[in-house]
């Protein structure tokens, strides 16, 4: 069976079509209502990388890469939401600690919904967050930056960094609770609406048996490299949406031509990230990720000059995919994409 037709795609165009799409500028002005977060639970998409046996789909990569398409093409702040499920959810589908028994299957089934809370370990040798060993479990102090999909999720996968430069992840109810607090909503250029907080820890206490893993550093960034260094789905999704913008201008012959160098770089990209090892040809991926940025860039850009004026209006959808296609400029940006993505735009200035 295909990617395309697969049966989570099909539930992912329906939901997009139905549901986000039609509501993405008002979703994008007001936030990322309750309800559209109960219809992705009742979805299913949420266990779609989760195993059988715990009450999910068993999809393979290319099905998942899809659906994220799907989902940011039509409404990147709900897409934002929900892509952070599916991090803990391939985590504890590979633990081998109680936790797993615990969260594994209200995870897959939509019965609970995860956000993360450890990008700030990139940031290593700087600890902004540090994990503490306690007699009966961990102590968290430090500030996570960014936290998306407050109020809305109901756990959390928060990390810290040891004095031995160990990474502990373990989970934690997504609420204020005695050593957490939560900032107000933050008002950035986009993706307000997927309600993202800064969280400050002051002796967050957490059991043992709240712990997924524990990893050296070293040993994480290693594993951390494919994911910052693929390509993302979320921006061919929200590409191929300006895309679509640009026919219903009438522009096709742009749309044909640029869409045409899209598909490439998306074989591409995708051929890469199923590549046996994942941390190797680490240059060829940030080459593709650099270029697939270029591409909805060129995209998001013709959607907006074809528009004229109209575009301004902040419901009109070429400024939103637009200012989404800004925001995927530097989500899960790390220094290494950073440098690559910098040094080609110098050169495209040279040339």
């Amino acid at each position: 069976m295909t990617a395309a037709a697969h049966p989570l795609v099909s539930t992912a165009q329906s939901l997009a079509d139905d549901l986000l799409a039609p509501n993405a500028a008002r979703v994008d002005q007001e936030g990322v209502p309750a309800s559209h977060m109960a219809a992705v639970r009742r979805s299913g998409l949420l266990g779609m990388s989760a195993p059988r046996e715990y009450g999910g789909a068993g999809a393979p990569d290319p099905v998942a890469r899809e659906v994220q398409e799907i989902l940011a093409g039509a409404c990147c702040s709900t897409w934002f939401v929900q892509t952070q499920h599916h991090t803990p959810v391939r985590l504890l589908a590979r633990s081998e600690l109680p936790v797993r028994e615990r969260l594994l299957g209200p995870l897959a089934s939509g019965e609970l919904l995860a956000g993360i809370a450890y990008a700030h370990v990139r940031a290593f040798p700087r600890v902004p967050v540090r994990a503490t060993a306690e007699r009966d479990g961990w102590r968290f102090d430090g500030t996570v930056p960014w936290y998306t999909g407050w109020g809305l999720n109901d756990a959390m996968l928060l990390a810290g960094v040891t004095d031995s430069a160990e990474i502990v992840f373990a989970f934690a109810d997504a609420r204020e609770q005695p050593g957490l607090r939560a900032s107000q909503p933050m008002q950035l250029a986009a993706l307000t609406a997927a309600r993202t907080v800064s969280l400050e820890l002051d002796g967050l206490r957490l059991p043992e048996e709240s712990v997924v893993l524990r990893t050296p550093q070293e040993k994480f960034a290693l594993l951390d490299l494919p994911r910052s260094t693929n390509a993302s789905p979320a921006v061919f999704g929200v590409a191929y949406a300006a895309l679509r913008v640009l026919e219903a201008a009438g522009e096709t012959q742009t749309a044909r031509a640029l869409r045409g160098r899209l598909d490439e770089v998306r074989r591409q990209a995708y051929d890469l990230a199923d590549h046996p090892v994942p941390h190797e040809r680490v240059a060829e991926r940030l080459a593709l990720k650099t270029r697939s940025y270029d591409l909805m860039r060129a995209a998001t850009t013709a959607a907006v000059v074809a528009g004229g004026g109209r575009t301004m209006d902040v419901h009109h959808p070429a400024q939103r995919l637009a200012r989404e296609g800004m925001f995927l400029l530097v989500q899960g940006q790390t220094s290494v994409v950073r440098r690559a993505h910098l040094d080609t735009l110098t050169e495209i200035q040279e040339a």
